[in-house]
């Protein structure tokens, strides 16, 4: 009797765990750093790099064609992807933060991760967090004190479990801080170091080595997946890679594995780190039930300079430094990453979820990463709390394919030196003269003449209609005006 009363009581466990993942499936967000729309080979048939994983969870579910960040650079995207809300609503208005920066996420904020912990979720995130952790700087070097606990973090932002580097891997300081505690016992100088493997001067903890450190923030993340996956309780996981932005160190083993040299090999790396996330999910017994992410936090930083029609970069040391002849990292997009135009902001954008999502499907809607979190409310059936998530739109809809119930309002983009545009429909507003980040002509915000141009012709914005369709640009301006409470 004993016996048969242990057997129903794991039943028991087993179909609850099978009812509480039905209704609340297992999310995993993973987030490239720097991974262009055109180096993916499933949206770029071009692409001379492999990626067999991608190619295989696009297969598996559903790409987004016209998905993009709302920042053409990292900590303002980081922060309107966990918020549901524009960074420039933020104290930040251009740039980025460094890795000593004050915490960004308003202490009353909601994200989604303290979301989804309302709703029983245990979160996790493993990764670049670049959103502030108020770390104290001590002495010419800017040493940091090792046994200090960080003030402040995704803990204090709805996370139980964390792993994080505090910003992107060339901002020092070098090190890993799990759950709000350093994990180096000493660290040593690193030496900056130039493009590809660029570095700035600065401590590093001596158990972070870099070609090692997404092999190690995988582990992290494989391991905190197995230990959720034996729990009744339904988890989030936000994997934000360090990769394949600078410093292009992929580990030895991928080396040499394209021939577009290191940036090439480094995606083929960020390719299988995500396939071992897949396989783990597999092997743990809960793919089935897990809603599974992959997108970037803004465009590449590299492009062919072969190109007749891309303008000449000889100002730009890091661009002079590399060199790759046939792959063109952002397709057939304008610019690169800090831009207003395209290839700053649409990204690779695939959603895996079986049973939920048709398989091999497409959706050419446009959406933003601010939208994740109406999109995860309105999975649970739950609304968002009150002023929360301002500027996030339930893309639920296209999942399941259908229509949405009503248009997505404008998406609002926004350059690394502070430049806006609006998108609608066809058309893109940029409310500057130039690109606003690191492509010539540069422009400055708000100054004339305008850009409009008509997406649905001219992907690559070759030809600015601001002239011919004035009545579209007058509409379009007064639209972001809106939005921006002007």
């Amino acid at each position: 009797m004993k016996h048969f009363l242990s057997i129903v009581a794991l039943l028991v466990l087993a179909f609850g765990c099978q009812v509480a993942r039905a209704d609340k499936p297992n999310i995993v967000l993973v987030l490239a750093d720097d991974m262009g729309y055109g180096d993916v080979q499933a949206l770029n048939a071009e692409s001379s790099i492999p990626t067999p994983n991608l190619n295989r969870l696009a297969e598996q579910g559903i790409a987004f064609t016209d998905a993009h960040t709302p920042s053409a650079v990292c900590t303002p995207t980081r922060y309107g992807l966990l918020t549901g809300r524009y960074c420039w609503r933020s104290r930040l208005k251009r740039g980025v933060l460094n890795g000593y920066g004050e915490p960004l996420i308003e202490a009353d904020r909601p994200t989604v991760a303290s979301f989804l912990k309302q709703h029983e979720y245990t979160c996790g995130i493993v990764g670049k967090w670049h959103l502030g952790l108020n770390l104290t700087r001590t002495g010419t070097e800017n040493e940091i004190d090792l046994t200090r606990p960080v003030d402040d973090g995704p803990n204090r932002r709805g996370f139980d479990f964390s792993y994080i580097i505090p910003a992107s891997l060339d901002f020092p300081p070098y090190v890993y801080i799990h759950n709000g505690r350093i994990t180096a016992m000493s660290t040593v100088a690193q030496a900056a170091q130039p493009f590809p493997a660029f570095l700035r001067k600065g401590p590093r903890g001596e158990d972070l080595v870099m070609e090692d450190t997404l092999d190690h923030l995988l582990e992290q993340a494989v391991g905190f997946i197995r230990r959720e996956s034996d729990k009744s309780e339904p988890f989030f996981l936000y994997f934000p890679l360090t990769a394949p932005h600078k410093p292009v160190l992929p580990h030895p083993r991928f080396r040499g594995r394209t021939k577009q040299g290191p940036y090439g090999d480094f995606v083929v790396q960020v390719d299988w780190t995500v396939g071992e996330v897949l396989r783990t999910l597999d092997e743990c017994g809960v793919a089935e039930d897990t809603l599974f992410v992959f997108t970037s936090d803004n465009g590449s930083y590299m492009r062919r300079l072969d190109d007749p029609q891309e303008p000449d970069h000889t100002d730009d040391p890091s661009i002079q430094a590399y060199r790759p002849t046939s792959h063109r990292a952002n397709g057939v997009l304008r610019g690169t990453k800090a831009d207003i135009w395209e290839a700053g902001h649409r990204v690779p954008f695939f959603v895996r979820w079986p049973g939920k999502v048709t398989p091999n499907t497409r959706c050419d809607q446009t959406i933003c990463l601010t939208d994740v979190s109406a999109t995860v409310a309105n999975l649970l059936g739950s609304d968002l709390p009150e002023g929360a998530a301002e500027d996030s739109y339930s893309f639920l809809p296209c999942l399941l394919g259908k229509s949405r119930p009503t248009p997505r309002p404008p998406v609002i983009h926004h350059s690394a030196a502070g430049m806006f545009a609006i998108r609608d429909g066809q058309w893109k507003l940029v409310l500057g003269n130039g690109s606003g980040g690191r492509e010539k002509p540069r422009g400055k915000p708000f100054e004339r003449p305008y850009q409009l141009f008509n997406l649905a012709r001219d992907l690559s914005e070759q030809e600015n209609v601001i002239s011919q369709q004035a009545d579209v640009a007058s509409g379009l301006e007064q639209a972001c005006a809106n939005v921006r409470g002007q």
